[in-house]
């Protein structure tokens, strides 16, 4: 009796207690081991946005984005229609500069040509941004810059379209800034004529708390060049209008 009574025992002790280390292990080193590359895959996409050393913009940017963007459903020579004349482009914001002073670089005779720009429905200079808060403060930044010129806000923020077409009936403006949906918008209904326009110039640099430049966000994207197919690249080319990359 005593030995059956003592043999059986601590065999069963040995099976299960072993089984039960053998089970334990591996799941908890798989998921640490996934949550590990998880959190690595997320900081490696923040890192190279927030670490790496911002490149100003040039005019081969947008070039390329826009040869990019329609190389899928336009021919070879549609393709060369929309590429933008090289005169065309004013020099560019190489980061060291504020608004108003490169606005003051690239427009150094503003004041004599505010004064004879007297045509409705119609603006002298045009900034394109991504946002409704970025358009206010760009005006902001410019006061130096623009003096007492009629600066126009062009976004669909708690302003009607219907409003900004009247106020642009009303009397001439000098600058207008917002985003490329709206004035797209005003430019079809017949409230802003891009003709007598002389200068566009595109927040080019700047970057959201996402660290995305207008240019990085789909949507924004499209209706820029859905604009400069509006009438911009027609002017580019006809040397009336320059582009500038802020």
């Amino acid at each position: 009796m005593a030995q059956q009574e003592t043999a059986p025992v601590p065999v069963l002790s040995k099976k299960t207690k072993q089984p039960k280390e053998c089970f334990l292990v591996p799941p908890k080193e798989t998921k640490e081991d996934a949550t590990k590359t998880r959190k690595r895959r997320k900081k490696k996409i923040t890192d190279i946005l927030a670490k790496s050393e911002p490149k100003p913009g040039i005019p081969e940017d947008l070039q390329k984005l826009m040869k990019d963007y329609y190389s899928s459903s336009r021919s070879v020579i549609e393709l060369e229609e929309l590429k933008l004349p090289d005169s065309c482009f004013l020099k560019a914001n190489d980061l060291t500069h504020s608004l108003s002073s490169y606005l003051k670089e690239i427009c150094p005779k503003w004041a004599k040509l505010r004064k004879n720009h007297i045509e409705k429905k119609s603006a002298l200079m045009l900034i394109i941004c991504s946002s409704a808060s970025r358009a206010l403060e760009l005006i902001r930044l410019m006061t130096a810059f623009r003096g007492d010129s009629k600066v126009i806000k062009l976004f669909a923020k708690h302003i009607k379209v219907q409003e900004q077409v009247k106020l642009l009936e009303k009397r001439a403006v000098h600058l207008g800034v917002g985003t490329p949906g709206r004035i797209k918008e005003l430019v079809k209904q017949g409230g802003l004529n891009l003709n007598p326009l002389k200068f566009l110039v595109f927040d080019w640099n700047w970057r959201d708390q996402k660290l995305r430049r207008m240019m990085d966000i789909p949507e924004i994207k499209k209706e820029v060049f859905e604009l400069l197919e509006m009438g911009v690249l027609s002017l580019c080319k006809s040397e009336s209008l320059k582009l500038g990359l802020f």
